[in-house]
């Protein structure tokens, strides 16, 4: 057990944080038809080798799928149009333009703070850590922030399912995970539209006036990858802050240190991404037979790879089920790792970063309250608070 599952109840199919250990690090299972990388070393190699293990996993789904669902999305994308795509607006996560964005998150905390003090009381998802990210992505893309609750109300239904993912069976809440990515997708499909009559100065038009080998990107390769960018652009950094704020009540001799000097607030955020990994796993999909720890994975399986497992494994990190800022190196998966490493990386660290700097600034004593507790994600691929109310006395 660990600090985190002595005090909370979370998630109960994420054994690392209770800091149990699986016998292997990389094993098939048969109730769920697909294989399962555990460990550090193999999960870097699998998710280092895009053109064995591909993203491409809808192509093993035996449901029937309409193809435009998929067209542009890039997380199932390989080399090299994976990287033709991500070209296009990596720029605007770069952290030089990054950097520029701090004045407009330090100046959105404290108005979020303000309201939150204006209700009397601080329930941190709610107040800050949801809709801090989400009208920073909203207003890089160009659609309205003020849609805000539209968008959460489409996250929360998609992440709600408790279902482990099999190969066995139909995938669970197939048909509640279309009609959500429809209704998101025609939301930003107008936005498109509007934008082909009138660009304006955001990613949305960048998308909608690109080129890629010479030809502008479809209806559907656009909607797609700005779905993903609204809906990635804040998750991460909403999960990443409420997590953060756990482990450092949990471990109060480091919410002390870091009251003393923020400057040690960027060393927990990145042990909080090892040690409270929001996202879980990524899948992945061989393209023909390979070996991985001495097991021969056939073509065409599905792998799981649990980077949140991976990032508690004793080869790699020394007492791994300790909350432990000051680790250095401290080589963790939290953003992924390969081709696919988290484009909007430097933007969750900066938004975290400010965000924690004004609220600590405001709050210097602040705690979980025993008598309302957090609640956590429960879909078993993400890991996280999805709400957490505080004491500021």
């Amino acid at each position: 057990m660990t600090v985190l599952t002595d005090r909370w109840n979370v998630n109960p199919q994420h054994f690392w944080l209770r800091g149990e250990k699986p016998e292997q690090p990389v094993a098939y299972d048969p109730a769920l038809g697909l294989w399962n990388v555990y460990g550090y070393p193999e999960a870097v190699a699998v998710l280092g080798d895009p053109k064995t293990f591909s993203s491409d996993t809808t192509r093993l789904v035996a449901a029937d799928i309409d193809p435009s669902l998929n067209d542009g999305v890039l997380f199932q994308m390989d080399p090299p149009e994976h990287r033709k795509l991500r070209n296009l607006v990596s720029h605007a996560f770069s952290p030089k333009i990054v950097a520029g964005l701090e004045p407009r998150i330090s100046g959105l905390t404290t108005e979020l703070l303000d309201e939150a003090a204006e209700r009397g009381r601080l329930e941190l998802v709610g107040d800050l850590a949801y809709p801090l990210p989400v009208i920073v992505i909203a207003e890089l893309l160009g659609v309205p922030a003020s849609d805000r609750d539209l968008f959460k109300g489409w996250v929360d239904r998609l992440f709600e399912s408790t279902h482990q993912f099999s190969m066995a069976e139909e995938p669970a809440g197939l048909e509640t995970h279309l009609e959500i990515t429809a209704a998101m997708t025609g939301y930003l499909r107008e936005h498109a539209v509007e934008r082909r009559r009138r660009p304006r100065e955001d990613l949305l038009s960048e998308l909608v006036l690109a080129e890629v080998d010479g030809e502008r990107l479809n209806d559907n390769q656009i909607v797609n990858f700005a779905n993903i960018l609204l809906m990635a652009g804040h998750i991460t950094t909403t999960m990443l802050l409420g997590n953060t704020v756990l482990c450092l009540d949990a471990h109060p001799e480091w919410f002390a240190a870091v009251l003393a000097d923020r400057s040690r607030l960027p060393a927990a955020l990145e042990e909080t991404l090892r040690y409270f990994s929001p996202f879980t796993a990524a899948a992945r999909s061989t393209t023909t037979e390979a070996e991985v720890a001495g097991h021969t994975i056939p073509a065409d399986k599905m792998i799981m790879v649990w980077v949140a497992a991976a990032n508690r494994d004793g080869r790699q990190f020394p007492e791994p089920d300790t909350f432990d800022p000051s680790r250095d190196p401290n080589p963790h998966l939290g953003f992924g790792r390969g081709v696919h490493f988290c484009l909007g990386a430097p933007l969750a660290r900066i938004e975290a970063r400010i965000a924690l700097e004004v609220l600590l600034e405001r709050h210097p004593v602040l705690r979980t309250d025993p008598d309302d507790p957090p609640s956590f994600v429960p879909a078993p691929d993400m890991s996280g608070v999805e709400r957490l109310p505080l004491l500021t006395a």
